[in-house]
């Protein structure tokens, strides 16, 4: 909740650590996200397990697949011995009953970065040097034993000081507030919590559409650089970095969404602090480095928003429209879905630079990252525009999301086939080099 963390071996009075906890610059206390350890079941991880559906076949061909000899037969039934037992699972294949079961750790089984280990007393550990912070662990997790950190509750502070605040949502924030609260609404609602003004992220994603196709089209185009990859989702960029440092100067150096809308509002409101609304936890690790801090001074998920408008007893369904939203792109906002990236930079590419041929690939959830940034190591994908997210679906999967992916996949298609604003200038992108 942005409070400090507690021991868990002695009693803490509520309210100790409110002052210390009560500054902008404590995102959180790293590591970002984390295991609950009380209340982790230590679910075992890749074992193979006779059940009791076993019907003991006289053919036994379970234990006849098996290479190292790990099957028995006890009491006319399979057992398998784990201390002998390589995990091939060429035992699972060939049951004829399907009688042996994979017991998966749902968190590991979500990671596509490694990154869950096993503690000391068997409990899910996760490895900061591996973890890219998406999410899907304390998304999987069936017993909620895995948080990310929050900084709700020094915003709601800030926002109870009377001080400026400027909401900056995402483009995946169509649809998530329940039926009948449209783009319009969700802003009303927005400002009646208690922020300034609301801006759409959108606006920066349509910048860095502009940005990535100029670089596309001058560095892979002419061959300075084999492929070019995106640079808007945080998890991709640090799987980029962490797994496959070799990458590192293949990343765009565009300025992420988030980035570039919080400057822009910093430029036209000065005396304002920013906070990023959106469906993603690594945002908030993004909002960490250095060069954003400045920038971004809160990031919220559209889940802890909601939590912010059941508190306030604000339905966003039956608040009165106001301003409309209509701040960007189809294109822009089109980037809260898998594929939508590469299809804004493509879109840019064909409208400034006619008769340019653009190699697309994209990838989405971790797993499927990792596979095409080894292609992309091994020279695989020379020549291409590499967009990557992730977590499945895009960015309308995040963490912080609160409906279905399908479902905030259709609301943001909705939005953007309604989406009348062209795409800008072509000039207008000379301004927005980081």
């Amino acid at each position: 909740m942005g409070m400090s963390l507690r021991p868990e071996d002695k009693p803490v009075h509520l309210t100790q650590g409110i002052e210390e906890s009560n500054i902008d610059e404590k995102y959180y206390e790293p590591p970002l996200m984390q295991v609950i350890p009380a209340a982790c079941n230590a679910c075992e991880h890749n074992v193979y397990e006779v059940s009791n559906q076993c019907k003991g076949c006289v053919a036994h061909p379970c234990k006849e697949v098996c290479p190292v000899g790990a099957i028995r037969m006890e009491n006319g039934f399979s057992v398998i011995d784990k201390s002998v037992c390589i995990k091939c699972g060429k035992c699972k294949a060939h049951c004829p009953y399907d009688a042996i079961s994979h017991k998966r750790r749902p968190c590991a089984d979500a990671c596509g970065a490694n990154a869950i280990v096993s503690d000391e007393l068997g409990r899910a550990k996760i490895d900061e040097k591996k973890c890219v912070s998406c999410g899907m662990c304390m998304v999987n997790c069936p017993f909620g034993a895995i948080a990310d950190k929050s900084q709700i509750f020094q915003l709601i502070r800030a926002m109870r000081s009377n001080r400026k605040i400027i909401a900056a949502i995402a483009p995946a924030f169509v649809g998530q507030f329940g039926a009948g609260a449209g783009p319009d609404k969700i802003k009303a609602a927005l400002i009646k919590l208690g922020f300034a003004e609301v801006y759409e992220v959108a606006m920066g994603a349509d910048m860095g559409a502009m940005t990535e196709a100029e670089h596309y089209v001058e560095e892979v185009v002419t061959g300075k650089t084999p492929f070019l990859l995106t640079s808007c989702c945080p998890s991709w960029a640090l799987l980029s970095k962490k797994h496959f440092p070799e990458t590192i100067d293949k990343i765009s150096n565009a300025l992420t969404p988030m980035v570039a809308t919080a400057r822009m509002i910093k430029k036209e409101h000065p005396d304002a602090s920013v906070v990023f609304i959106g469906p993603c936890a690594a945002k908030k690790l993004e909002a960490m480095r250095k060069s954003v801090r400045s920038d971004v001074d809160f990031v919220i998920t559209f889940e802890e928003l909601d939590a912010m408008f059941a508190a306030k007893n604000i339905v966003v369904a039956e608040m009165e429209t106001g301003v409309p939203v209509d701040d960007a792109t189809g294109a822009g906002r089109g980037y809260a879905v898998a594929g939508g990236v590469a299809k804004a930079i493509e879109d840019c590419i064909h409208e400034y630079y006619p008769g340019t041929e653009v190699n697309i690939e994209h990838a989405e959830g971790l797993d499927e990252c990792r596979k095409i940034l080894m292609l992309a190591k091994a020279g695989k994908k020379n020549g291409c525009l590499i967009e990557g997210m992730g977590c499945p679906g895009g960015c309308v999967a995040g963490a912080g999301t609160n409906i279905p992916v399908n479902k905030a996949a259709m609301e943001v298609r909705k939005f953007v086939g309604s989406t009348s604003r062209p795409i800008p200038d072509k000039d207008v992108v000379k301004d927005y080099h980081p």
